[in-house]
């Protein structure tokens, strides 16, 4: 298992989230950020803005994508 915050995936938050794969993090941090948003939460609705920001840049998410699975690849197993 590896962890990863909410903060190191692009959240504003310490959640913590733990998973084998980079892409039940990204699922884990997505159900986070969802809930977060049904409870109005302005930071995480800021984050979730920035994001949509990112997408219209094109390569832009292709390469954030790079950078975050570049940075779960190298977390130690524990």
């Amino acid at each position: 298992m590896k962890m990863m915050t909410c903060r190191q995936l692009g959240g504003p938050c310490d959640e913590t989230f733990k998973a084998e794969t980079f892409e039940e993090m990204g699922e884990l941090s997505r159900k986070h950020v969802m809930e977060m948003m049904e409870k109005s939460d302005a930071p995480h609705l800021e984050a979730v803005a920035a994001m949509k920001s990112l997408m219209e840049k094109p390569g832009a998410m292709e390469e954030w994508f790079a950078e975050r699975r570049k940075e779960f690849d190298a977390l130690p197993v524990g």
